[in-house]
């Protein structure tokens, strides 16, 4: 169901999946942060309120999308993608050359259970090979669909619509929201937060991402947290699988050090945390404002590092070129089938994936 606010939008009632009241890029843990530390920051005083306010500019993806989507199911779980975009624009050429459109760097599905005290997460590849479904690109224009596309071309030709219309199309399960995160912001929340601490087994030394780490356990500033999850080439089999399990580890320890930060104790770092993260994202339009962000927080607020489950979707390497993934069919159709009906995802659904072998290396 839908209803028209204010200022014309056309809204979601909030009866889809029950969730919690209504309350640019690199991994969830930005996304994460911005919803728990709205939550806090935005409950003070009225100046906070509009300081954050003014952060916060949402895409409107319903509007795009329309009525070809799945099914509304109300049984009480929230499924969020969450895009990071390799986007060289302004100050994130520092990361390197703009070669046209942005792609979805960082491509996650958060699914969280009906009580939201546990959640897990997929995430997508980037390289890997699907066949994309025609989208619009908001602007007027039109992308046709394309068989063996990969998956972050769609972001490219067609931004977060087309992404999150693509992922709706290989999993059979509608997202109730999108967010995305930029590089930049990332780095600067991190500051912000003064590090996030982490334990390496093994030396990781890498040029392209400036990232010189001896084993042992390190706190790393934004700059160093950008590079580790940007790590590809000199990590397990030097794939995009490996940096995923990089990015996997570190978001647990991300999550970790923000539910350390004190609601009371330290107001103004929550603060600063709050501006900082509500600046490093980009929402969707039912997120796209305190007062929204705050009700997405509650839902998310109670769960912690060990609450949340993290997979790779199942992939084996493309026979016909050994750069990119193919989606393991049967694999990956248990693995949407269980959020799709709120339960777990079995052990079953990783058998035999491709893991990109750097599983451990971060803890």
């Amino acid at each position: 169901m839908t209803e028209q606010n204010h200022n014309g939008r056309i809204r979601a009632t909030g009866r889809r999946r029950k969730p919690p009241a209504k309350g640019r890029r690199v991994a969830v843990a930005a996304a994460w942060t911005a919803a728990v530390l709205v939550l806090a920051g935005g409950s003070g005083l009225g100046y906070v309120y509009f300081k954050l306010n003014g952060n916060l500019d949402g895409v409107d993806i319903n509007a795009q999308l329309g009525k070809d989507r799945p099914e509304d199911v109300d049984n009480g779980s929230m499924d969020i993608l969450v895009l990071g975009s390799d986007s060289r624009a302004g100050a994130n050429g520092d990361y390197g050359r703009d070669e046209g459109g942005a792609r979805s760097d960082t491509a996650m599905v958060v699914h969280v259970y009906e009580g939201h005290q546990k959640a897990s997460v997929v995430s997508i590849p980037r390289d890997t090979l699907i066949d994309r479904p025609a989208c619009t690109d908001g602007k007027g224009g039109k992308a046709a669909a394309e068989r063996r596309a990969m998956f972050n071309t769609a972001y490219e030709v067609g931004g977060p619509a087309c992404a999150v219309k693509t992922v709706e199309a290989m999993s059979g399960i509608r997202m109730d929201h999108y967010i995305e995160v930029d590089f930049t912001g990332f780095k600067k929340l991190i500051d912000r937060l003064g590090g996030v601490e982490i334990t390496t087994t093994q030396a990781i030394r890498d040029s392209k991402s400036h990232l010189d780490l001896a084993p042992g356990t390190h706190t790393l500033d934004g700059e160093r947290s950008l590079g580790l999850v940007r790590t590809r080439k000199s990590v397990g089999d030097g794939s995009d699988l490996g940096r995923i399990q990089l990015q996997q580890a570190f978001m647990k320890a991300f999550i970790t050090q923000v539910k350390s930060v004190g609601v009371f104790s330290d107001p103004k770092k929550l603060l600063d945390l709050a501006d900082a993260a509500t600046k490093a994202i980009t929402p969707d339009s039912e997120l796209d404002s305190v007062t929204e962000l705050m009700g997405f927080a509650k839902g998310l607020s109670g769960l912690g590092a060990d609450d949340v489950h993290m997979i790779t979707l199942p992939v084996a390497y493309d026979p016909r070129d050994p750069n990119r993934v193919v989606p393991l069919e049967a694999q990956g159709g248990q693995v949407w089938a269980a959020l799709r009906a709120d339960r777990p995802i079995p052990a079953s659904a990783t058998k035999d994936a491709a893991t990109g072998r750097a599983d451990g290396l971060v803890k």
